[in-house]
């Protein structure tokens, strides 16, 4: 929980923010709510499909993209790149979260 409060602060780097926590966790996250979610609509359990497929993913994705912002604007590297993590981050995350 520590590393989640350090993400959501913004006190992580960069690099960390974005490809430890949006890329790999994002992708960890997304999947195994997805796979959740399959198993529990083949099983007719729709409103349960619902909440698992996303009680986890969108806090998970707002977590990330609010993390990954933060630690762009404290980067001290190619303000193009900080740009650009930010865009990616923020576009994943509302992709990740509505479909």
């Amino acid at each position: 929980m520590h590393h989640l409060g350090r993400l959501w602060r913004g006190e992580l780097d960069l690099e960390s923010a974005f490809w430890t926590w949006a890329v790999l966790g994002g992708l960890l996250v997304n999947l195994s709510s997805s796979g959740l979610f399959l198993a529990l609509i083949m099983a007719d359990r729709p409103f349960l499909a619902l909440f698992a497929g996303y009680a986890f993913s969108v806090p998970y994705n707002v977590l990330v993209v609010v993390g990954v912002w933060r630690s762009a604007d404290g980067f001290e590297g190619d303000p193009q790149l900080a740009g650009l993590a930010k865009g990616v981050a923020l576009v994943g995350g509302v992709l990740l979260s509505v479909t």
